[in-house]
């Protein structure tokens, strides 16, 4: 993958990555993250929710945005310095999600970025909505 060079990267410059979330995804992230919160790994509990059976942690899909920005745009040698993020709609099991990142705002001088952050579903609909900000280091 060849790392994207800083002072060629330009507003509305935009990346996705895509990825269906499958059981081993939800039972992987709770068991790294330690969060076991039923509604996530019981599918009995999960029955009784709001949401009728089992949903993905909303950080996971969350993650699928920092493997954008960690691994497209800006890609390597960039540093997360915030993330604002709002949960519109859950994930479940067997949805394919695209995260994408768009570019809003440059700073030359501090080689920081604003980006647009979206999470969909393979339906088009808005899972996850934010905006991050980015420091490239290196190119």
């Amino acid at each position: 993958m060849k790392e994207l060079v800083f002072a060629e990267m330009n507003m509305g410059d935009s990346a996705s990555l895509s990825k269906t979330v499958t059981e081993s995804d939800i039972l992987t992230f709770a068991g790294l993250t330690m969060d076991f919160n039923p509604v996530h790994v019981n599918a009995e509990y999960a029955k009784e929710s709001i949401f009728g059976e089992r949903i993905a942690h909303g950080m996971l899909s969350a993650g699928f945005i920092s493997a954008v920005l960690g691994t497209v745009l800006p890609g390597p040698n960039a540093i997360y310095l915030g993330q604002e993020l709002k949960f519109i709609a859950p994930v479940k099991i067997g949805d394919t999600v695209t995260a994408t990142a768009t570019i809003t705002e440059k700073r030359e001088d501090k080689r920081i970025l604003k980006l647009q952050t979206t999470v969909t579903n393979q339906r088009g609909e808005v899972v996850v909505d934010g905006s991050a900000v980015i420091k490239k280091i290196g190119k």
